[in-house]
């Protein structure tokens, strides 16, 4: 089978397109001089449209479906063939990055572009998705988009309201969209053989190993707590050391022995306490009460869950040797999304060819392809920003990166064209 393999100086010329048009994106904003795009907004409708447009040009046939997401299908050598699914979402947060979710799309349009140009179809068609809203910001829902293809659409999401009290029902009304018709953007299991998102890191491991590209292993699944710690307040002067029941000090030994046990346990396992609340609250007073959270991640839920009830355990054995209570409840849960183990082979040989080395590494943070798995396999590129800073203006990639991308991800998508 023939390669994609284009000139280097070929693959620049495309990266500038892509860095130019995310550009041309960003500009696209409800708040003047800062990236926010939400679900539905006039902003969303006009980014769709230019994408559509990018779309249309790269030869591709173009259509909004039924819950917003702009779509693309370049046709294979046999009409109605199965497709090999691309993309990413055209959401932002508030005050966001122009590569976030942005950049898949964009790099997705130039592996269909190169076909084009060259006169090609492969077996398999390729069909792009800017998926509507994944980052949630405007109703508390992520994933809407993607779960609108797989057709996971839970009942209430129709009712669930913005800060201004608009529902999604009545959003979708304005923007000129049905909400009878949301089960119509919902696709067959055999219309794809399998889905490719590239993504930028959000992370700074591939900087540290001075790699441009790395292949995703699983997306972590997350487990979030409220918890406290119940002693008993007292007077700061006249309780004796050996007399006090601190909730903050054990909470103090908690947090202490969370950051070594995870750590211990390695696996790219993750955890934080991120809040934390104490009462009275007063300087000459001894806390009473504590309270703080948990979030702790990682790529594969056996692991996870083990680290947690190991926590949880030294949390009540703190408590106990202090005689204080201690109590947990779990808020939200989410899986852990292992990619594909045959998409990972193929992007790991993509990436060793273009830069020598491939880098296997987790997603702390999530994306389109969570929905996507439930009903395809799934693979992930990532492509390394600087600093590992995201969800914010300083968000950045270079060209010269994307352009080793762009070769990656079109050998990927050439090396799936016979998956059955």
């Amino acid at each position: 089978m023939s390669k994609p393999i284009r000139q280097q100086a070929e693959w620049q010329q495309a990266a500038a397109r892509v860095m130019a048009r995310a550009d041309v994106l960003a500009a696209i904003s409800e708040t003047p001089g800062a990236l926010t795009r939400v679900y539905l907004s006039p902003q969303h409708l006009q980014a769709n449209q230019q994408v559509a447009l990018w779309m249309s040009q790269a030869g591709m046939t173009v259509w909004q479906d039924s819950v917003g997401n702009i779509c693309g299908r370049y046709e294979g050598q046999q009409e109605g063939a199965p497709a090999i699914l691309l993309g990413s979402h055209l959401d932002t947060v508030r005050n966001a990055g122009r590569y976030d979710g942005m950049l898949g799309v964009l790099t997705a349009i130039e592996v269909v572009h190169n076909l084009h140009q060259q006169g090609r179809h492969l077996e398999k068609a390729i069909e792009i998705v800017g998926f509507c809203d994944e980052e949630g910001t405007r109703f508390g829902i992520t994933l809407l988009g993607s779960r609108g293809l797989t057709g996971t659409w839970p009942e209430g999401w129709l009712a669930q309201t913005d800060a201004q009290g608009i529902s999604v029902a009545q959003a979708m009304v304005q923007a000129g969209l049905d909400p009878a018709r949301i089960s119509h953007a919902a696709r067959r299991a055999e219309e794809f053989a399998a889905y490719l998102e590239l993504h930028i890191e959000q992370g700074p491991c591939l900087e540290q190993e001075d790699l441009a590209l790395g292949v995703v292993e699983a997306i972590n699944g997350a487990r979030r707590l409220n918890c406290c710690f119940t002693g008993e307040a007292g007077h700061a002067g006249t309780v004796p050391m050996s007399h006090r029941k601190d909730a903050l000090a054990a909470a103090a030994e908690w947090m202490l022995r969370i950051e070594t046990m995870t750590g211990e346990r390695g696996g790219n396992l993750v955890a934080t306490v991120g809040t934390l609340r104490l009462a009275p609250g007063a300087v000459n007073v001894i806390p009473g009460d504590v309270s703080l959270t948990l979030d702790i991640r990682g790529p594969a839920n056996e692991p996870l869950d083990s680290l947690l009830n190991a926590l949880l355990a030294e949390a009540q054995l703190i408590a106990a040797r202090r005689q204080l209570q201690f109590s947990a409840e779990t808020f939200y849960r989410i899986s852990a999304t292992a990619c594909d183990s045959r998409l990972q082979q193929v992007l790991r040989d993509a990436v060793h060819a273009v830069q020598g080395r491939s880098l296997t590494l987790p997603s702390g943070a999530g994306h389109d392809a969570i929905a996507i798995a439930g009903r395809w396999p799934v693979g992930m590129l990532f492509v390394r920003c600087k600093g590992g800073v995201s969800h914010h203006p300083a968000e950045s990639v270079t060209a010269e990166d994307v352009a080793l991308a762009l070769d990656a991800f079109s050998r990927a998508v050439f090396a799936l064209e016979g998956l059955e």
